[in-house]
């Protein structure tokens, strides 16, 4: 009987057939939905956490290191106030004068420097060799001319020819007008005194060159030698030195000239 009923009822229902396919001309079927994304899984939500946790961090430490700095700046600020402030807070409250005794000074000037002085000077000395010097009663009378100022003994002269002092500069004169030949020799032993040298040698030529065969500048060169005052006393060179060609010039020592 059970499977009459059954049977029966399943007689009865309608019977669902499956949709015709679309003719050829009729209007496509609207499209589908899309279905909705798929929730994200737990290991991207742990990840974002992350992120938030390491930006949270470092927000934190950007901000401590900020109020670390104005922490700083402002114990240097109060340490600058404390000491610019320590002497008023060790001396105490004070009362100023009502009328101060205070001198008022002129400030301090640089010396001046003279200037003018030392090209006078300057002046003077290359202006101080005169041509017209007669040298001849100055010198000695012995076939190689030398000389010596008053006081200085032969034997200075006989060291000088032996070459007891070791020869320190040269100046040749070689090739100069007269001119240029007594302005040459006057600044070569003002800066070979002044440097401390004691010996030098002065090449003035034999004149083998010069028109008649005779030394041009050899007895200027000895006129001008007497007239300075930082020689004490010359001798003719040796052969090996130069010989009639060149004399050797024994210079003052600078030291006893500034006692003086």
């Amino acid at each position: 009987m059970a499977d009459k009923k059954a049977a029966a009822k399943a007689a009865m229902r309608p019977v669902r057939h499956a949709p015709a396919p679309p003719a050829i001309g009729d209007n496509p079927a609207p499209p589908r939905r899309r279905a909705p994304p798929a929730p994200r899984r737990a290991g991207e939500r742990i990840t974002q956490l992350q992120d938030l946790a390491t930006v949270a961090r470092r927000l934190r430490e950007d901000q401590e290191r900020r109020e670390a700095e104005e922490k700083a700046q402002r114990e240097a600020a109060a340490r600058a106030e404390a000491e610019r402030h320590l002497f008023s807070r060790s001396v105490g409250p004070v009362t100023p004068l009502r009328n101060p005794n205070v001198a008022r000074l002129r400030k301090h000037q640089p010396p001046p420097l003279p200037v003018q002085h030392w090209l006078d000077e300057e002046r003077v000395l290359r202006e101080s060799i005169s041509d017209d010097f007669d040298v001849t009663t100055l010198l000695d009378t012995d076939d190689q001319l030398s000389f010596r100022r008053p006081g200085i003994g032969v034997e200075v002269t006989s060291r000088l020819r032996a070459g007891h002092w070791s020869i320190q500069r040269q100046l040749d004169l070689h090739g100069l007008r007269v001119d240029e030949a007594r302005e040459a020799l006057g600044d070569f032993i003002r800066h070979a005194h002044k440097t401390g040298l004691r010996c030098v040698r002065v090449v003035h030529g034999k004149g083998l060159g010069s028109p008649g065969k005779s030394p041009v500048l050899k007895g200027r060169v000895h006129s001008w030698l007497v007239q300075k005052n930082e020689v004490l006393a010359f001798v003719q060179a040796r052969g090996d030195e130069g010989g009639a060609g060149a004399l050797v010039v024994l210079l003052r020592s600078a030291r006893k000239m500034l006692q003086k």
